[in-house]
């Protein structure tokens, strides 16, 4: 999969969020292997396992299933207005032959996953706020998640940003991480 350098997320995706053709074309047949599926099916699972950074489009998705279909790789079968896309030996050939680019994508989906649920945690807006008695870490932080809104706020308006830009807030960013986890005391480096 050709992808961008750096980043998050690391090279997996172009700019766009988006799969070559073929890349996509393999990772929905090695889909298929685990189990017949649907279109919607098919959208879900690669949105779920992205965490939502990847949520493909059914006028992305059914072209390529349709693709696969005409090339003797998936098979169809009618349910009502539904249809079940199913894999075939040429198929899991090709997924074979394809095992390691696959396995490749499928676990930069799930740490793509793994770290958007992270970011969603840390960046919750108060939704358990103050009434939690969980023993969330932001229970008794009616300052601290002001000034995590006023982050926020200012990292959205500030977007986008140059990569000089970026490295600049990445900055700030770890001095603060790093002033937290010292409790205030200075950096003795």
């Amino acid at each position: 999969m050709r992808g961008f350098k750096g980043g998050m997320f690391g090279e997996a995706f172009r700019m766009g969020r988006k799969f070559a053709a073929g890349d996509l074309q393999l990772v929905i047949l090695a889909l298929l292997a685990e189990q017949p599926r649907h279109g919607y099916e098919l959208i879900k699972l690669l949105e779920e396992r992205s965490g939502g950074f990847y949520v493909p489009s059914p006028g992305v998705i059914y072209p390529a299933l349709t693709y696969l279909e005409e090339t003797g790789l998936a098979e169809v079968e009618n349910e009502g207005t539904k249809k079940l896309y199913r894999i075939t030996e040429a198929g899991r050939r090709r997924v074979e032959e394809n095992r390691d680019m696959i396995l490749h994508t499928l676990a930069k989906l799930e740490r793509i996953g793994e770290k958007m649920a992270y970011v969603k945690r840390v960046f919750e807006t108060d939704r358990h706020g103050a009434d939690s008695d969980d023993g969330d870490f932001m229970q008794d932080g009616g300052d601290i998640r002001a000034a995590r809104m006023l982050l926020r706020s200012a990292l959205r308006m500030r977007y986008p940003w140059s990569k000089a830009e970026a490295a600049r807030i990445a900055g700030i960013l770890e001095r603060a991480a790093t002033e937290i986890l010292q409790g205030g005391r200075p950096d003795t480096r």
